[in-house]
């Protein structure tokens, strides 16, 4: 991309004589007020107004900002359900995003369950009935021989954040179709509130390649290609045509791959992580997340990670994006050999514990099955042990569930850990609320208060005995904003697998100075990206993949600054005609 290229072809961003910044626009009027990026609805100046061909537009009287975020937030309290809250941001949003941006940080713990999880979900259900404005880029089959083309309709020119979906495997509700879109712009959303990457420096991305839900090919209102999913090399050259073409549209770009069925999702990132700097979140956002509050688990009771046997609950991306993290953790910081971790982490799916002969094995589940030598002195019913037997059997003091399946952890398993220690750590943490495989507040009264628990939809901490009980909300939004920021201050050629656990690692040691919390309140988000991106940025120096020559030699104090300095802030900046 040549330097002489404004951000926008609509506007750029420039500093006065006085070294203070402002925005050129070349539109106005009108095509002004409908620019989210540019509009100030009714916090225009008066000189705005007259040289930019808004007077008559707007309502006479200018407002202050806080007088917009006051008229705003009074207008979101009287939503009725959390999904009209979540289409009313989204509106706003889409008229004037500095506003959205601000009343979101304002209200970032009340609202990132709105504009995210477990919301979110049901406005993807919802994408094609309650389509309002276009936001974001989609690529479909009808026009992947056309990309490069497409690419040059979108108007911003610094892409540096690309979260792409397509939506095979939305949460815990699967195929979605084209809806997958909304997924896509609520993770860049976070971007931007809690990693200060800039509004005008993020992309969202649904890749259409069709769905095979007949009821969504059926309905004539649906917005997406009716038709069944690409497969196979049909569906790898769909991507790498994206890919080539994204590269040379936005060549400091990074790919965030988002909910992609499990086989693909390990396929995809494999394919494309060296081609393009791009990372999964469900693979490795998920792990550093789960890790982390292992970590801080076993700090809470005293223990090492090491001295934990962990049991997961579903084999898809997310729960084998786990067990890997948990097992690079037992290496890295336990000391433990990959045969030593990988005993202590145990993989449960639907035909029961990952075993050595069973049908439908897939290559990044391999390294966890067992054979029947391995289960020795084991007693269990069925041809494979079940959740249960593997509770039991291997003493599991750990348990995570990514399965979608809502009260799937009955009680007689969690008080079956009782036996192997008095404070289970139990982790459901599927999503959206609706598909938890068990509430906090059951497990917590199982175990007569003894359980250590995080969910990953938001839970009320539970009172029991007299005791207040934290519930942890295990939501990758602790991992990926601070991620993506720091691989972009560092313009890292590639997002390693020690850059991510180095993200797991910071989320833990931020947690600690919240006493028995395992993960921190949402209102420190902002303040823990910052961190997040700092280490990272740091560790891709140490692994040669850094790309930005003038933060190599600087102390952690002075990448702390820079990244502080380039973070996006909320604020309106004085407009100037072109």
């Amino acid at each position: 991309m040549p330097k002489s290229l404004p951000v926008s072809r609509y506007y750029d961003v420039q500093r006065d004589e006085a070294g203070q910044r402002f925005i050129r626009v070349n539109v106005t009027g009108l095509a002004l007020l409908q620019n989210p990026l540019l509009n100030k609805t009714t916090a225009f100046t008066p000189q705005e107004r007259r040289e930019l061909d808004l007077e008559g537009l707007v309502p006479p009287h200018t407002s202050t900002f806080e007088e917009q975020k006051e008229r705003t937030y009074l207008r979101y309290l009287k939503c009725g359900s959390d999904l009209e809250k979540h289409e009313y941001l989204r509106a706003l949003q889409d008229r004037n995003e500095v506003l959205f941006y601000a009343i979101l940080e304002d209200h970032l713990e009340e609202m990132l369950p709105i504009i995210y999880t477990p919301t979110v979900g049901e406005a993807v259900r919802n994408y094609s009935s309650n389509y309002r404005y276009p936001r974001g880029f989609t690529v479909s089959t009808g026009d992947i021989d056309r990309v490069d083309d497409m690419l040059e309709n979108v108007t911003v020119n610094d892409v540096r954040m690309i979260v792409a979906t397509d939506s095979s495997a939305i949460l815990g509700i699967g195929d979605q179709g084209f809806g997958g879109m909304a997924i896509s712009i609520g993770k860049l959303s976070l971007y931007t509130a809690a990693g200060g990457v800039g509004p005008d420096k993020t992309l969202p991305v649904e890749l259409d390649v069709g769905t095979n839900r007949q009821d969504l090919i059926d309905d004539p209102l649906y917005l997406g290609v009716h038709h069944q999913r690409l497969t196979g090399a049909a569906y790898d050259e769909f991507l790498d045509a994206f890919v080539e073409a994204v590269s040379h549209r936005y060549p400091k770009a990074i790919i965030q791959w988002e909910d992609f069925s499990r086989g693909t999702a390990f396929r995809v990132l494999e394919r494309y992580r060296r081609v393009v700097p791009s990372f999964n979140d469900d693979i490795q956002g998920t792990g550093a997340m789960a890790l982390a509050g292992l970590m801080r688990a076993a700090q809470i009771k005293g223990e090492r990670l090491e001295e934990q046997v962990f049991v997961i609950v579903g084999a898809g991306a997310a729960g084998i994006g786990v067990a890997m993290a948990i097992r690079q953790g037992l290496m890295t910081w336990g000391g433990l050999s990959f045969t030593d971790a990988n005993a202590r982490v145990f993989v449960v799916d639907r035909h029961g514990l990952l075993m050595h002969g069973q049908p439908d094995l897939e290559e990044q589940q391999l390294s966890f099955v067992r054979r029947p030598e391995d289960l020795q002195g084991w007693t269990y019913e069925g041809e494979y042990p079940g959740m249960h037997d593997v509770l039991v059997n291997a003493r599991a003091t750990a348990l995570l569930g990514f399965t979608g399946v809502p009260g799937l952890f009955r009680q007689e398993s969690i008080q079956a850990m009782l036996e192997s220690t008095p404070r289970p750590i139990v982790f459901p943490l599927s999503n959206p609320s609706s598909h938890v495989e068990a509430r906090p507040a059951d497990v917590i009264h199982w175990t007569h208060g003894g359980a250590i628990v995080a969910s990953g939809s938001p839970f009320p901490d539970v009172e029991y005995d007299g005791q207040r009980h934290p519930i942890g909300q295990g939501n990758n939004a602790f991992i990926f904003p601070g991620l993506g920021f720091g691989a972009i201050a560092s313009r890292a050629r590639e997002i390693t697998d020690t850059m991510v656990m180095e993200a797991a690692r910071t989320l833990a040691e931020f947690t600690a100075q919240y006493g028995e919390r395992v993960y921190p309140p949402i209102s420190d988000l902002r303040e823990l990206s910052i961190q997040v991106a700092v280490n990272v940025a740091l560790q891709s120096i140490r692994d040669g993949v850094c790309a930005e020559r003038r933060i190599r030699n600087m102390t952690r104090d002075e990448l702390e600054q820079v990244i502080r300095d380039r973070a996006w802030e909320p604020r309106y900046l004085p407009l100037r005609k072109g």
